[in-house]
């Protein structure tokens, strides 16, 4: 087990910051790749007692044009022994879909090069996030091998991709569907984020939206699923996790689908003891 001294030397090694907080460690700043003279850079949370076999993969939300890795609302999973990397990826502002999951893929290729050197254990990747971050963990985790979504960036393309878990909170599963199923509110946020996301709207990007969307992936060889979503959320349609969950069980494929009644989109109800607990116990059983 490496020792906050450890953790220090790391830090100075790779030219980075270390910080204590609580019951964990954190190593911030790691960059991950460089696209274009944009830094691609990750945060990691140890925690300080036992560590779990496999690294959680936070995705931040922000309808894909917002957000970034300071936000990390699942810290509790660190004090139950799970190692996180909070990654940042090319917002859509930046750079249009497939972007985003080109930066998750190289951030988990760089993870699992660098297990040795921060020692967690990469041999279990798990993939977790909210939102519009929930989508892309949902697309990444059924995309292994993908050659369109697996992209060249970052220095270890020798290294695995693939993702053996998902958990999703109130994520989008189909770009096809999503407007026909939004409230008011939702499509006037959504709208406008498809039209930087994936360079305009579902019924003119066809092939763009099929491509983003993880049902029209799902195949027999996917990793197991969790999914959270509120039944009264007004602006990520719950028929998207549902749709998902669908295409889970025609595949016959491990899927856990939570309904937080009354829930809307986010807040503390999400990561409280007894969600952290489902989230625990699914990363025990893979």
């Amino acid at each position: 087990m490496i020792d906050r001294w450890i953790l220090v030397a790391v830090g100075m090694m790779f030219g980075m910051s270390l910080c204590a907080n609580g019951g964990y460690k954190i190593v911030k700043d790691v960059e991950f790749a460089s696209v274009d003279d944009h830094s691609l850079i990750l945060d990691l949370y140890f925690p300080n007692g036992e560590r779990r076999e496999g690294l959680l993969v936070w995705v931040h939300g922000g309808a894909w044009r917002s957000g970034s890795k300071d936000e990390v609302p699942a810290l509790e999973l660190v004090n139950k022994g799970w190692t996180i990397a909070s990654v940042d990826y090319r917002l859509s502002g930046e750079a249009r879909f497939p972007a985003q999951i080109h930066d998750i893929k190289a951030a988990i290729r760089f993870l699992r090069a660098k297990h040795h050197d921060y020692g967690y254990s990469a041999g279990k990747v798990i993939v977790m996030g909210s939102s519009a971050g929930g989508h892309l963990v949902a697309l990444s985790g059924v995309t292994n091998g993908h050659g369109a979504l697996e992209g060249v960036v970052g220095d270890h393309l020798d290294q695995s991709s693939d993702i053996q878990g998902i958990i999703s909170i109130y994520g989008a599963s189909n770009l096809t569907t999503i407007l026909a199923q939004s409230t008011p509110h939702g499509l006037s946020v959504r709208v406008p984020a498809l039209d930087l996301f994936i360079g305009g709207q579902p019924d003119a990007m066809v092939e763009e939206t099929r491509l983003a969307s993880p049902v029209f992936h799902v195949d027999a060889n996917d990793p197991p699923l969790l999914m959270i979503h509120g039944d009264q959320d007004p602006q990520m349609p719950i028929n998207q996790s549902h749709e998902l969950e669908g295409k889970y069980e025609e595949f016959s494929l491990p899927v856990t689908f939570e309904v937080l009644h009354g829930a809307e989109h986010g807040g503390e109800m999400f990561y409280d003891a007894d969600r952290i607990d489902l989230m625990h116990r699914f990363l025990l059983g893979l």
